[in-house]
């Protein structure tokens, strides 16, 4: 299931990474996770789109805010981008732009749950999402760090139909009757994201998970680029080495190595 061509509703789909630097942040991530990339047409904001293997697998773009940091944003599949809004709203989300026609790619939907983390809804048009994940230099999770995770649960369940499950101090966040990562990882194939509670002082919001080949070749990479390493490396359950770093723009994302030889047995 590395390679993907559809993802249905609900199932996160894509991620970009907004900063005002693109050039800068192409140069670094393409030496940290190996990217070919395309820029965009002359005629609009700074965009790149990063490659693997000669397949989409995220984005760089401009932040649309001149004083907002840079950042990671998720994109979740939407099969009816107007519902989604709708959907927001009732469950007392807040939406900052009901659609943005990005035809014939797609359209785009920007929200802000009730416990203050941004996400995004993503209409497929002739980009469904990431074409590559869950392999080195690829995507392959959202993290929300909830400050209520209870209040994030009853939200995502009833905007995209999302259940939860413990794991151990974390939360998976579960959608009936998909069926998607990997074979030989360890936890369902149904899940789509993970949740963890939010450390004191901080804010709630998602984050990224890309998986590396070598998180100490990885870490190495981000210092000498110009980002920063904020945590880690550090064993991660069930069987990840993990770092978590910072671009040079201070976007943050986690880094991690798979290691099958950790798993229990």
């Amino acid at each position: 299931m590395s390679e993907r061509d559809t993802y249905p509703a609900g199932v996160p789909c894509w991620v970009t990474n907004l900063q005002h630097d693109v050039p800068a942040a192409t140069a670094f991530y393409a030496e940290l996770f190996g990217w070919e990339t395309e820029s965009g047409p002359d005629d609009v904001a700074p965009y790149a789109l990063a490659r693997l293997r000669d397949r989409d697998v995220a984005a760089i773009g401009t932040m649309p805010d001149p004083d907002a940091p840079p950042a990671w944003v998720m994109e979740i599949r939407t099969d009816d981008l107007a519902g989604t809004v709708a959907a927001v709203r009732e469950a007392g989300g807040q939406v900052l732009q009901g659609e943005v026609d990005f035809s014939p790619v797609g359209k785009l939907g920007v929200f802000v749950d009730p416990v203050g983390a941004t996400f995004c809804a993503w209409e497929g048009g002739d980009r469904e999402g990431a074409q590559l994940v869950n392999e080195p230099g690829a995507w392959s999770m959202g993290a929300l760090q909830a400050d209520d995770t209870g209040e994030a649960a009853r939200f995502y369940g009833a905007v995209f139909g999302w259940e939860t499950e413990a794991f151990g101090p974390a939360t998976m966040f579960r959608l009936p009757g998909y069926f998607g990562g990997e074979e030989s990882q360890p936890v369902p194939r149904d899940v789509v994201a993970v949740m963890v509670p939010a450390q004191p002082g901080t804010d709630s919001g998602w984050g990224v998970d890309f998986w590396i080949d070598d998180v100490e070749r990885g870490v190495e990479v981000v210092r000498r680029r110009g980002g920063a390493v904020l945590q880690g490396p550090f064993d991660a359950p069930p069987a990840f080495s993990q770092a978590i770093v910072s671009d040079p723009g201070g976007a943050v994302l986690s880094i991690s190595q798979l290691r099958p030889e950790l798993l229990p047995g």
